[in-house]
């Protein structure tokens, strides 16, 4: 039996996109349905559609490029938006098809993590990304390097994170952002 690749592509159990420098190529009907948005709407659209602002859009990029660059690969999870502006968590894993241009031409999985991880609280775009950096289990220190910024502002971060979350200490914080409490 031969198998029809777009058709495969088009059903796959998670959101597909093709990109080329950052722009959307191609989806898959999963990536429509996740996002709330029609393939028309999105194909040539710039994945800035799917961030909650430019400011993340930016910053993940720059942030990405280099990890792209070294392993060819890159994953996280991350908070992403809907076209109706619904922000949810997302596990994102990417591959660059030329690593010493990451963002020239890639292949992108997408996995809606919100019946499992509901977003609770209204984060600013910062909190965001020390969040999911949290999540991945970093420190304040490793945290800092990776946002570039000082390990003392990563600590007011997770300060307010715990105030919105209402949570007793790290731990307490990891748990309801990962529950979704």
């Amino acid at each position: 039996m031969d198998i029809d690749y777009r058709v495969a592509f088009d059903l796959a159990p998670v959101g597909l996109i093709l990109s080329r420098n950052r722009v959307i190529v191609d989806c898959n009907r999963h990536v429509c349905e996740m996002f709330g948005a029609s393939r028309e709407l999105l194909i040539a659209a710039s994945f800035q559609v799917l961030y909650p602002s430019a400011i993340e859009f930016e910053r993940t990029g720059s942030r990405i490029a280099p990890i792209l660059n070294r392993s060819g690969t890159y994953a996280d999870d991350r908070i992403m938006k809907r076209a109706n502006g619904e922000t949810f968590w997302c596990h994102v894993t990417g591959r660059t098809l030329n690593q010493s241009t990451p963002h020239e031409a890639g292949i992108w999985s997408f996995e809606d993590l919100s019946s499992r991880r509901p977003v609770k609280a209204e984060l600013t775009a910062r909190e965001r990304e020390v969040a999911a950096h949290l999540m991945d289990g970093l420190t304040s220190k490793e945290i800092g390097k990776a946002l570039t910024i000082s390990h003392r502002t990563v600590e007011i971060y997770r300060a307010r994170l715990m105030r919105k979350y209402k949570a007793s200490n790290t731990g307490d914080l990891v748990h309801r952002l990962l529950a979704g409490d």
